[in-house]
C-alpha cells in the first residue's frame, strides 16, 4: 500500500485548509452587516444598493480576500460569451492562420461556454467599420476584437462600443493607444530587431535598404518603421532606409513600384517587408535578378514564407505566434467582461526570429 510522505500530508492539509477558509458571500454579507441578497446585487453591479452599501461591501472584499468563483457563477446562471473577430475582408495567409486558431479556440472553449465568430470588414473603409461597430449589441455580443488600421472613425467607435458594455480591444495592430488593452507585439522592437539583423547581416557597410508595407495607415507597420529607422541611424548610419513602398495589396501597383524602385537604386542591399502578408512582394522580389542575392526579412509565419524560408527566398521572419494571439484576446475579452484581470506575463506576446534552423 502506497503510504503519503509527511511533507505530502501537510502540503494535502494546508490547501484543505486553504479551501476551507476560503470566505464565502455569506461571510462577506456578516462582515458587511447586508443581507446575502444585497452581497449578490453588489457582486453583480446591479441598481438598487446605496452608495454607502456598496462601500461597505467593498470594504468587506479586501478585508476577507474574497475572489469571486466566476465560472461558478456563469454557470449557475448559464451565461454564455460570444467574441467576435473582426478581421479584414481582404487577406493571405497570415489571416487564414488566425480564423483557424479562431476555430480551434471556439473548439476547446466550447465546454465553458465561450463561442468565438469572425466577421470580415473592409479594412480600407473605415466609414464601414464604424457602422458595423455601431451595430453590435451587449444583448448579443459580450466582446470584439478590432484588426482595421488606425482611423479616427475607428478609434471612436470602439470607445462608444466599451460604453455600451461591449468588451473591446484592438487586435494585431492598436488604434487607440491603449497600452494595456490590447493584443500584439511590440511593433517598435520588431522594427528595430529588423534594422539589427539587416545591419549585422548585409554584404556592405553602406548602401540602401527597401521598405516595403501594405499600408501605412496600418499602425503597426507604422510602428515598424519608426523602430527600424530609429536603430538604423543609431548602429548603422551608413545604411539609408528608402522611403516605404505601399502596395495596397495590389499585385500590378507592386510590381510596378518595386521594379522601378530596384531599377532607381543600384545600391540596394537589403530588403524589409513589413506588411503581415509576404507572398505578393516576396513573390515578387524573387522574380528580379537584382535582389536575388540580397538579404530579406519579412514579418508572420505562414506557409509561404516558411517555404520562403526554406528556399533561401527570405533569410529571417520576424513573428509573433498566431495562436498566441487569439487565445490571449479570448483571455482578455472574458477577463475585461468579468471586471477582472489577466496575468500579465501570460499576455505578453513575444517578437521571435524564425531562421531556416529553427523552424
Amino acid at each position: 500500500m502506497l503510504q503519503r510522505s509527511d511533507k505530502t500530508a501537510k502540503l494535502t492539509g494546508d490547501w484543505g485548509d486553504r479551501l476551507m477558509t476560503r470566505p464565502t458571500t455569506k461571510d462577506l454579507a456578516k462582515a458587511a452587516g447586508v443581507s446575502r441578497a444585497t452581497v449578490d446585487r453588489v457582486l453583480n453591479g446591479r441598481e438598487g444598493v446605496k452608495q454607502r452599501t456598496v462601500e461597505k461591501v467593498n470594504a468587506a472584499i479586501q478585508e476577507l480576500g474574497f475572489v469571486r468563483n466566476i465560472q461558478a457563477a456563469n454557470l449557475a446562471k448559464s451565461k454564455r460569451y460570444r467574441f467576435v473577430f473582426a478581421l479584414p475582408r481582404s487577406g493571405d495567409e497570415f489571416l487564414q492562420e488566425l480564423v483557424r486558431h479562431i476555430q480551434d479556440t471556439q473548439d476547446a472553449l466550447e465546454l465553458d461556454q465561450i463561442w468565438c465568430d469572425v466577421e470580415h470588414i473592409d479594412e480600407n473603409d473605415p466609414h464601414s467599420i464604424a457602422a458595423f461597430l455601431a451595430s453590435l449589441s451587449p444583448d448579443d455580443v459580450s466582446g470584439v476584437a478590432i484588426m482595421a488600421p488606425e482611423s479616427p472613425q475607428v478609434r471612436d467607435a470602439i470607445f462608444r462600443l466599451q460604453e455600451r458594455g461591449v468588451a473591446a480591444l484592438p487586435f494585431i495592430s492598436d488604434q487607440t493607444t491603449m497600452d494595456t488593452d490590447w493584443v500584439g507585439i511590440d511593433n517598435r522592437a520588431a522594427g528595430a530587431t529588423a534594422a539589427v539583423l539587416l545591419g549585422r547581416f548585409c554584404k556592405s557597410e553602406t548602401g540602401s535598404i527597401m521598405v516595403m508595407a501594405e499600408s501605412m495607415q496600418s499602425r503597426d507597420s507604422l510602428e515598424r518603421r519608426l523602430g527600424f529607422d530609429a536603430e538604423l541611424g543609431d548602429s548603422f548610419p551608413k545604411l539609408t532606409a528608402l522611403p516605404s513602398l505601399e502596395t495596397y495589396g495590389d499585385e500590378e501597383r507592386a510590381e510596378e513600384i518595386v521594379s522601378n524602385m530596384v531599377k532607381n537604386n543600384s545600391d540596394i542591399i537589403g530588403i524589409y517587408v513589413m506588411a503581415s502578408e509576404a507572398r505578393v512582394p516576396v513573390s515578387l522580389l524573387s522574380k528580379l535578378p537584382e535582389t536575388k542575392n540580397l538579404v530579406t526579412i519579412a514579418h508572420e509565419r505562414t506557409p509561404f514564407t516558411e517555404a520562403a524560408l526554406k528556399d533561401g527566398r527570405l533569410d529571417f521572419i520576424i513573428a509573433q505566434n498566431a495562436g498566441h494571439l487569439v487565445r490571449s484576446a479570448v483571455r482578455k475579452l472574458k477577463a475585461i467582461t468579468d471586471k477582472r484581470s489577466t496575468h500579465r506575463q501570460q499576455e505578453h506576446i513575444r517578437v521571435e526570429i524564425l531562421l531556416r534552423t529553427n523552424l
